[in-house]
């Protein structure tokens, strides 16, 4: 895992110790944590519940904010911090267009992989890879390619 991630990773948890709720670690960040091989992951994806992105945005002094509209992709609260090698993006109601609809990712699993003495929570491989692909987009479709199969 470069260093990069790996310091990021362990700076999210660290934040993440203000949770009472479960959060996770999606996206690119959770394949590579499920031993995929993903060489590009410019970001850490955290989806936590909207009462932790509160608590996370007073412990980091951020403004909760709704981000711009996207045709694929809507958060209830959305937060960006800088302060590690890699941005963090903490979700909360985080959803996904499906055809017509709006469809919330709340995962139903969670699997804890440790790096260096670190906890983090991910998806199971499975319900990560339909996650991943709900997304639609091209380059995550790549990315899934890249998870281990069981």
């Amino acid at each position: 895992m470069p260093k990069a991630l790996h310091e990021t990773l362990a700076a999210a948890a660290g934040i993440m110790a203000v949770a009472r709720e479960p959060w996770w670690v999606i996206a690119s960040a959770a394949i590579a944590l499920h031993g995929g091989r993903v060489s590009d992951v410019a970001d850490v994806d955290i989806l936590a519940s909207v009462a932790d992105a509160r608590r996370v945005a007073r412990q980091l002094g951020l403004e909760l904010r709704a981000p711009a509209p996207h045709p694929r992709f809507r958060s209830e609260v959305y937060l960006s911090w800088g302060g590690a090698p890699l941005p963090v993006e903490f979700m909360a109601g985080f959803a996904v267009r499906a055809g017509d609809a709006w469809r919330e990712i709340v995962p139903a699993t969670r699997q804890v992989v440790r790096v260096g003495g670190v906890a983090l929570p991910v998806p199971e491989r499975e319900e990560l890879r339909a996650i991943v692909e709900s997304f639609g987009r091209a380059k995550d479709l790549r990315r899934v390619d890249l998870l281990p199969r069981d």
